[in-house]
């Protein structure tokens, strides 16, 4: 799976991407990460790539044709990679049907570990748009026909957390990521609340237990308390 991301802010990844789980990800080479700045595309010698709005308002929005670019660079890179890949075959195709394009948007519809599922195991990969300031102008929406995704019912400063949330989802779904498959939460019974030693943590005069069928040996009531849960 190759993530490919368009945004302002590259750097702003690198400390969640340069970390535990998703940096042996990237080092193992389960996942690929490439970053697209629209600023790299503009058409000034002073990399503007905003505007003010049609109709008035605050703040500036992103223009369409420095997102266009960046993301047909991202197309490009993945047909390069696609030919090279089935160079031994007769006819190469470059099959779009195995890229998507993702839009985040408050409006979208609404991101969940079953839509992760569903795309890590159709897609070779995704073209994330994180957008900043006002937005980016929509007609890039109709260009490629992204699809719209929200990572929850509120509004935030750019679609780089958005980006994040999505690789992070994602990346867990494929095999090899976790270390341990069995270790994906979603697909076993798993408790919201776990605990560790020591049974007994005391704390400012009162002592707090780990609930006693966890510490019973006995399965079936482990696994049903967890269900419970």
């Amino acid at each position: 799976m190759i993530f490919h991301i368009v945004t302002l802010f590259p750097v702003a990844f690198d400390s969640y991407l340069g970390e535990s789980i998703m940096s042996r990800a990237i080092e193992d080479k389960k996942i690929k990460v490439k970053f697209y700045n629209p600023r790299d595309f503009s058409d000034n010698k002073f990399r503007h790539i905003d505007q003010k709005p049609y109709s008035g308002g605050p703040g500036m929005v992103i223009q369409a044709l420095p997102v266009v670019k960046a993301i047909e660079a991202a197309l490009k890179i993945i047909e390069k990679r696609k030919k090279v890949t089935n160079s031994k075959v007769s006819k190469v195709s470059f099959d779009t049907k195995r890229v998507k394009i993702i839009w985040f948007s408050p409006g979208g519809k609404q991101f969940d570990t079953e839509y992760a599922k569903k795309t890590v195991h159709k897609f070779t990969d995704i073209i994330l748009i994180s957008g900043r300031y006002e937005g980016i102008d929509a007609r890039v929406q109709k260009i490629f026909k992204t699809e719209n995704i929200s990572v929850g019912p509120f509004v935030l400063t750019g679609g780089e957390l958005p980006a994040m949330i999505v690789i992070d989802c994602m990346a867990r779904q494929i095999e090899g990521v976790l270390g341990n498959f069995n270790s994906l939460e979603e697909s076993r019974a798993s408790s919201h609340n776990v605990y560790t030693r020591p049974e007994v943590f005391e704390y400012k005069g009162k002592k707090y237990r780990v609930p006693k069928v966890l510490l019973s040996g006995d399965h079936k009531k482990i696994e049903a308390w967890k269900e419970k849960k």
